[in-house]
């Protein structure tokens, strides 16, 4: 979710608005990127393995790791839940015309852990779902990273809009987000940017209903994908969000993650 000021996407922290930057947010629907800028400044807790080879390792035994994440003016919220199954658990996502997320409560070097694999399965992709479009941008369940923006590698024409959007609200927002998608139909294009930021690239890793009900297992390098989507470097930091959306076509799903690990 987010707000348009001067050709700039930013993100609204708890800072106080000023009663002109309410105007603007009246008639603005906010998606993506909103409250994403939260969980880059929020700290989080210290490296989840003793394996100086994993930053992060999930098998979903609870939620005690991640925060809920949710949008203004949306009011209905996906529901997210620990399914035990004889020895193992997953995550489980319900979406009913509704949109939320939960995030990582820690934000990692994608240098130093530039690799993330995890099993993921979905009970199905929606009619209306169309990713050329905002009354599609829906997807039954993405795997999101957003990008912590540095000053000191910004470029000048970046440093003003950053410092303008830091002076009205506080925080610097992210300075991108790559989103792994599993697509309600296929597309020509694999990597592409999303109907709402341009800062922001969609990366299909699954379309379609040909592996719909089954469990399909991922890994990708952030650093590999980002260079191919953007055409240079990503920033050092990244956190994640998981999603399941269904606010925009109004339809339902329920989707689902085994484990999912962060490593190099």
């Amino acid at each position: 979710m987010q707000i348009q000021i001067s050709g700039l996407i930013i993100c609204i922290t708890t800072g106080t608005l000023t009663s002109n930057a309410k105007a603007k947010m009246r008639n603005i629907k906010l998606r993506g990127l909103f409250l994403i800028a939260i969980l880059i400044i929020l700290p989080g807790p210290q490296a989840y393995s003793n394996d100086k080879n994993v930053f992060f390792h999930e098998d979903f035994n609870d939620l005690s790791n991640w925060r809920p994440l949710y949008f203004p003016k949306v009011k209905e919220h996906t529901v997210y839940s620990v399914v035990k199954e004889k020895d193992r658990n997953y995550l489980k996502a319900e979406s009913n015309a509704s949109a939320s997320g939960i995030s990582l409560k820690k934000e990692f070097n994608v240098y130093e852990y530039p690799k993330v694999r995890w099993m993921w399965k979905i009970s199905n992709v929606y009619k209306k779902g169309n990713a050329w479009k905002k009354s599609g941008d829906d997807y039954p369940l993405r795997i999101y990273f957003t990008f912590k923006y540095n000053p000191e590698k910004a470029s000048f024409v970046q440093r003003i809009k950053y410092g303008l959007a830091k002076k009205i609200y506080g925080e610097y927002p992210p300075h991108s987000g790559l989103n792994y998608i599993w697509a309600n139909r296929q597309y020509d294009e694999s990597i592409f940017t999303s109907t709402y930021a341009k800062e922001e690239r969609m990366v299909i890793l699954q379309s379609g209903l040909n592996n719909s009900g089954k469990w399909m297992e991922q890994e990708v390098n952030i650093i590999e994908d980002y260079r191919k989507a953007f055409g240079f470097d990503p920033p050092h930091v990244a956190s994640i969000v998981i999603m399941n959306d269904s606010d925009d076509t109004g339809e339902s799903s329920v989707s689902y993650i085994d484990y999912m690990e962060v490593y190099r």
